[in-house]
């Protein structure tokens, strides 16, 4: 996208935007929030919305960061103790691999 004929209030309307849908359990919202606006917030002249681009962009990153740690630390407790779950472990399954007990 394309932000440099874009007017800075609609930048920061957007970016807010993008942070506040992030809660809506939509981190990758968070994530593509930091990435989009990160030369705006860092890397412009500066500009009067550029502070408050520059923290909901922090904290999108750190959000993001937060949710990929989260997620990538349940992928790898359910993988290696879903069998020994038993049949908890096969309720919160959706599709059981064959030849596992």
């Amino acid at each position: 996208m394309d932000l440099s004929k874009t007017p800075n209030d609609k930048k920061l309307y957007l970016c807010r935007w993008y942070f506040r849908a992030g809660f809506a359990l939509l981190p990758f919202l968070w994530a593509i929030n930091s990435i989009w606006f990160f030369k705006q917030a860092f890397f412009e002249p500066y500009f009067e919305e550029q502070k408050q681009i520059r923290k909901y962009v922090i904290l999108s990153a750190i959000g993001a960061l937060l949710f990929a740690i989260a997620f990538s630390t349940w992928i790898v407790i359910f993988q290696t103790n879903r069998a020994n779950w038993g049949e908890f472990g096969d309720v919160i399954s959706y599709i059981i691999p064959t030849g596992v007990p």
